[in-house]
């Protein structure tokens, strides 16, 4: 039986992984909140993963707070950067497979194509930025790994942007919301299912990876999607650009194709995949 353990438990993916998890019955899971393993201090991550002998790591934990990272730099580094280089170290040394997640934040937005794992990533904020290190982190210490670079992610657990729209509409307020970027939103369920198929397969194509779901939209499409299922809504508009401290990608649609042909696990479409939350 794979021993596996999930960091960040508390999380919106580390609560899907947990959630899907009993449909796994070869696998014995940890599931690992921050007061459960402080991933900042090395040697407190060396001793639990010497102990515990894991097979693999998910590692969910990560500052994901776009805005405020760019005041708390240092916080943000900590987490998505110097953390993750603690659990890579520990994972090379007790013979471990990490599983990690950055972003497609790692890419400036300017090429308005779908973005491959092979081009240039050039973060335009600091969240982006450690999230990068993250994974220069890993590729520097570690032959076993999987990095997948997801996007717009979501669940009906934990706060994102498609429980804020939910409960938004519940109150039937009226929404204004900016069309001027383009990704594409992603279920965490569909992510935690096909990293578990992965694992259960025994693959060992390591590397980095883009994950979404398929299809693209604005921030603005992706609302409206929302409310079509939502029994209660107000009015919804577009919005023009508001200042905000973090700088974001125009265009941040990810290339699946290299995750597809090598996994062979079907990526639902997102808008098909939204529907399953009501």
């Amino acid at each position: 039986m794979k021993k596996i353990l999930v960091t960040g438990a508390s999380g919106q993916l580390g609560q899907c992984l947990k959630h899907v998890s009993h449909r796994y019955q070869e696998f014995e899971f940890t599931f690992a909140t921050s007061e459960d393993l402080d991933l900042s201090q090395f040697a407190v991550v060396r001793a639990y993963m010497a102990r515990n002998e894991f097979d693999y790591c998910i590692n969910c934990a990560a500052y994901t707070k776009v805005e405020q990272a760019e005041k708390e730099q240092e916080m943000a580094y900590l987490i998505n950067a110097e953390a993750v280089k603690n659990l890579a170290q520990t994972c090379h040394e007790n013979d471990c497979t990490l599983v990690h997640f950055s972003t497609d934040y790692v890419y400036d937005g300017k090429k308005h194509s779908a973005y491959s794992e092979e081009d240039e990533t050039e973060p335009l904020n600091v969240y982006g930025a450690s999230k990068l290190l993250g994974e220069q982190y890993i590729v520097e210490h570690l032959e076993k790994y999987f990095i997948f670079r997801v996007s717009w992610l979501y669940s009906d657990v934990g706060k994102n942007f498609f429980n804020t729209i939910r409960s938004k509409a519940e109150q039937e307020e009226d929404l204004k919301i900016v069309a001027s970027q383009t990704g594409t939103p992603t279920n965490a369920y569909d992510l935690a299912e096909f990293v578990l198929e992965i694992i259960s397969r025994g693959s060992t194509d390591y590397g980095t990876y883009n994950y979404s779901n398929l299809g693209e939209a604005s921030w603005y499409d992706f609302a409206a999607e929302i409310l079509k299922h939502c029994e209660k809504k107000g009015s919804l508009e577009k919005s023009e650009d508001f200042p905000t401290l973090a700088t974001r990608p125009e265009y941040s649609v990810l290339d699946k194709q290299k995750a597809m042909d090598t996994f062979k696990v079907p990526i639902p479409e997102w808008k098909e995949s939204l529907k399953t939350l009501f």
